[in-house]
């Protein structure tokens, strides 16, 4: 997605506690809270909307909505499109509305044409009537899961396409995955139900932790190589847990 320069606009105040506040790049809309209060976005959402995506025919006029039901805001896609909402979940249209944290700074992404995904900031206000302070100090290292030596091995090798910045990464098979770990280590009596042990810790704690999508009951049939795929966007594209660096040990041999 390709965005012409422009000045920054001024944060926009979020209101009382509950107010709605939709940032595109057309301009910010603030909603207080109230019973079935409404606000919808789009490519032509009306006067009362929040423009979205206006140059793209893929972009619904109304692609979606937010509405207020016993003090929570609601988010719904109406559109042809799906919005994404979370690094690995996307809502369609056909998916129940998804509620909106209080708090915290939300960013959807609503599908256009030729790959291009328009943005939207949302924010609930909280309790306490602000954002956030700016935070002061230095920045904060990038996110690393604390990973044994023996699951960084198996995770890199499953997780090559996603370390090596290939387009359209997928998991390598277990089966492909033990016939490396045997050659780099005999000793051990690696076999494809041991590479899926060490992987299916490593998705149990992070799931445990609070990462969506490494269950069975969190992603939508048929599951097929799902799970390991969201584990890997974790590690080595949301965080920096497993890095380039760590193929030098395995390069050669795949």
């Amino acid at each position: 997605m390709t965005v012409s320069p422009a000045a920054e606009p001024a944060p926009p105040s979020p209101g009382p506690p509950g107010a709605l506040s939709v940032r595109s790049l057309s301009g910010t809309v603030v909603r207080p809270a109230g019973e079935h209060v409404r606000l919808p976005f789009g490519r032509d959402p009306g006067t009362e909307g929040v423009l979205v995506g206006p140059d793209d025919r893929r972009v619904s006029r109304e692609h979606g909505s937010f509405t207020c039901r016993n003090g929570t805001w609601w988010l719904l896609n109406s559109g042809h499109t799906p919005i994404e909402y979370a690094p690995t979940r996307q809502l369609h249209a056909d998916d129940e509305p998804v509620a909106m944290p209080p708090g915290r700074t939300v960013l959807l992404l609503v599908t256009g044409s030729g790959g291009r995904k328009h943005p939207l900031e949302v924010y609930v206000a909280a309790a306490d009537h602000d954002r956030p302070p700016p935070a002061a100090g230095p920045t904060l290292p990038a996110l690393q899961w604390r990973l044994t030596e023996r699951e960084r091995l198996v995770l890199t090798l499953l997780g090559q396409q996603f370390l090596r910045r290939d387009p359209r990464p997928q998991p390598m098979s277990r089966g492909h995955v033990a016939a490396i770990l045997a050659e780099l280590e005999p000793e051990a009596a690696w076999e494809e139900k041991k590479v899926d042990r060490v992987i299916a810790g490593v998705r149990g704690r992070l799931s445990a932790a609070g990462v969506a999508g490494l269950r069975r009951d969190e992603v939508p049939e048929p599951i097929g190589n799902s799970l390991n795929h969201n584990l890997l966007t974790e590690l080595a594209i949301r965080t920096t847990t497993l890095r380039r660096a760590d193929l030098e040990r395995i390069d050669g041999l795949d």
